[in-house]
């Protein structure tokens, strides 16, 4: 029988993709991304993050927080 975890999870993998942008420097391109996009409108959603059209791509930025 497997063990319960005792450290909290989150049902959405909303935490890792915050980690994976501040791995990148903070923004990464919509397409590289492998986070569902559920997890990326939840991010909106939330002002964690923004999308910008480039002209050469979509991408996923850490809104900053001041």
């Amino acid at each position: 029988m497997p063990r319960k975890s005792t450290y909290p999870t989150t049902a959405d993998h909303s935490h890792q993709c915050l980690q994976y942008l501040r791995r990148c420097g903070g923004s990464a391109g919509l397409c590289t991304i492998n986070f569902s996009l559920s997890v990326i409108q939840t991010l909106v959603n939330q002002k964690l993050v923004k999308i910008n059209n480039t002209g050469a791509g979509f991408f996923v930025e850490l809104e900053d927080a001041k």
